[in-house]
């Protein structure tokens, strides 16, 4: 189905989500299209294909699914998406779409060939999710009105547009609804270069105006997460400009970041305090997710999202059938001494 495009200026809806006071400040931060994207490269370089053909086309690209920890930058992907496209894009988040109406209500609105960015796809119910297939497959959405012997069933016609899905659990997708997306995306951590080009990009956004080696040593505290990294140049900045100092020192930096309790492998205070619970509390483990979180004081959910990803990433942490375990390089990391059946590879 061919479909008559023009450009329009991006201005996301978010139904039942409040909006964060940052959000403006962070969308100058975001990458308005994928030649100033950094990072990501094969996932770039499918895209430009992707986005080319369908333009050629006149049509609208094929629903796209966006999986990976949380920072990454899926939401500016879904954003840059819409912007190489020429449409406008809406965003929402799994959870605030609570009834088939609020469904109805968002794909409804839709003009041709907009994106429809549903971060938090996983949450999704049931019922919305079943709404959602016929929307991406044949562009109509089939509602029952009503309810027993008087419900009938109506069928709305829908104008072609792009369902970006995003996630940090790919897993807890249905099967049903991830094989209807075309085209499926796992973003990957970033490396040191990129990171520092992010962090240098970031500075040059923000005015602001960093000494040699302060790029690397930032970017080594990041985490390999953009989002991290943003969060770093503007907190060493506020510390400078505090100061009165008109350009940050490395040792301004390291001032900084230990002032946060991050240290050159990206840990923070709450990483090794998790590492140290298993260790002091649990002998090493193997210990379950809800008895650690209440160890820690920490949601099961927080734990699992935010830190558990990159403490297995770095090697720090293990999961195994009986629970989560750590590793000789946590013990390494905490300078305690390592159990006999740690370094032996027995967990």
């Amino acid at each position: 189905m061919a479909i008559q495009r023009q450009t329009r200026s991006s201005h996301p809806v978010q139904p039942g989500k409040t909006a964060r006071n940052n959000d403006v400040f962070e969308q100058t931060l975001r990458p308005k299209s994928l030649s100033e994207y950094i990072g990501q490269s094969d996932i770039k370089g499918h895209l430009l294909v992707h986005l080319e053909a369908a333009n050629k086309r006149n049509e609208p690209m094929g629903h796209a699914l966006l999986h990976g920890p949380p920072g990454l930058g899926k939401t500016t992907l879904a954003h840059i998406i819409a912007r190489e496209m020429g449409s406008q894009v809406r965003v929402t988040t799994g959870p605030a779409i609570e009834k088939p109406g609020d469904l109805a209500s968002l794909l409804t609105n839709l003009e041709s060939g907009d994106v429809l960015f549903i971060d938090e796809i996983h949450r999704l119910r049931p019922a919305i999710e079943e709404v959602l297939y016929s929307a991406m497959e044949d562009f109509v959405l089939d509602l029952v009105i009503g309810k027993g012997p008087t419900a009938r069933s109506m069928r709305l016609e829908l104008k072609p547009f792009t369902l970006v899905g995003a996630t940090t659990k790919a897993g807890s997708i249905s099967a049903p609804l991830r094989d209807r997306f075309v085209h499926n995306f796992k973003l990957q951590y970033y490396s040191e270069i990129e990171m520092e080009q992010i962090v240098e990009r970031t500075a040059g956004i923000l005015e602001v105006e960093l000494e040699e080696s302060v790029s690397n040593r930032i970017a080594l505290s990041a985490r390999a997460t953009p989002r991290i990294a943003n969060r770093l140049v503007r907190a060493v900045r506020d510390f400078a400009q505090v100061n009165d100092e008109p350009k940050i020192s490395y040792d301004r930096v390291i001032e900084t970041l230990e002032s946060l309790g991050v240290d050159d492998r990206g840990l923070d205070k709450t990483d090794r305090e998790i590492l140290k619970a298993i260790i002091e509390k649990f002998a090493g483990g193997p210990v379950g997710l809800s008895t650690l979180a209440a160890a820690t004081s920490e949601e099961e959910q927080t734990l699992e999202d935010m830190y558990e990803p990159y403490l297995l990433q770095q090697g720090y942490l293990q999961r195994t059938p009986k629970g989560r375990t750590v590793t000789q390089l946590a013990y390494e990391l905490l300078g305690l001494p390592i159990p006999t059946d740690v370094q032996r590879g027995l967990f």
